[in-house]
């Protein structure tokens, strides 16, 4: 039988709604051999992670950076590298300090417009961990506001270009690829075509990404409808990218649904070999 890899998910260490320990759980269970764990811009959940890894699951370090270019939201799988290399860590710590002031002047804006959520309704979700607009929206549903978290998302709300939207600083592409690169690790963009949540990456912007030492492209994401899969398939064959497939499984948020894309074993062995920053762990 084939392996089962996912290369992106996310624990309550960033916008998941469960702890690192039940998403390795939870994985084993889906059958996977291999999860990366890709919290938001910081690497809190992994110790967890491998503390609770069962056995016979295989461990990736990873995360997953924001980066903007042009207004638009950008967002960078990294893989395998070294959290210590200095300058990808302070990067990572200024997007998370301004996370917090947009989470701050999001709410102060829902308030404005009516919205009864408060501050510390929202931080209460995050539980300790950085905010996102996620735990944003489950204040929301809490508050009565809307009726499902996703709800949240749209130009009435938080949605971006929306009444409460608020932009953060966040790393330009190319150079987030560059920091990782220099940490160890690998970089693979995440969803590049994914419409349905209004971040469509320019292919120009993905084969000037490439140039700057991109080693691949999440196609088979359930944000992509067929056809761009299989135009994220061609590109990547053009450009000498790799192609992975992810759940991008945030918990309750999305339905418990590691596992429902997954990443070849070939390519998985690629991107391993070209990391110097860490190694996977594989469960003892």
């Amino acid at each position: 039988m084939p392996m089962r890899i996912d290369l992106h998910s996310h624990s309550d260490a960033s916008d998941g709604t469960q702890p690192p320990a039940d998403v390795v759980s939870r994985a084993r269970e889906r059958g996977l051999d291999v999860l990366a764990l890709t919290d938001h811009d910081n690497v809190d959940g992994h110790r967890a992670a491998i503390e609770a890894l069962p056995a016979g699951l295989t461990f990736v370090p990873g995360m997953e950076l924001s980066c903007r270019r042009a207004g638009q939201s950008i967002h960078l799988l990294a893989y395998l590298f070294d959290p210590l290399e200095p300058d990808l860590a302070a990067e990572c710590v200024r997007i998370r300090e301004a996370r917090e002031l947009r989470g701050r002047l999001t709410v102060e804006r829902l308030v404005e417009l009516g919205a009864p959520v408060t501050w510390e309704q929202v931080s209460e979700l995050a539980a300790g961990s950085p905010v996102g607009r996620p735990h944003i929206a489950r204040a929301m549903v809490a508050a009565g506001v809307i009726a499902a978290p996703e709800l949240a998302f749209t130009p009435e709300w938080i949605g971006t270009g929306g009444r409460a939207h608020v932009a953060r600083y966040a790393l330009d592409p190319e150079r987030a690829v560059r920091l990782v690169r220099a940490a160890g690790g690998v970089p693979v963009l995440a969803h590049p075509k994914a419409a349905k949540r209004g971040t469509v990456v320019p292919d120009e912007w993905i084969a000037e990404l490439a140039e700057a030492g991109l080693f691949g492209v999440e196609a088979d994401h359930r944000d992509h409808e067929a056809p761009a899969r299989a135009h994220v398939r061609g590109l990547a064959g053009e450009l000498g990218l790799a192609v992975t497939g992810s759940s991008d499984d945030h918990g309750e948020l999305t339905g418990h649904r590691l596992g429902c894309e997954t990443t070849a074993p070939e390519v998985y062995e690629r991107l391993v070999a070209e990391a110097t920053g860490a190694t996977p762990v594989i469960a003892g």
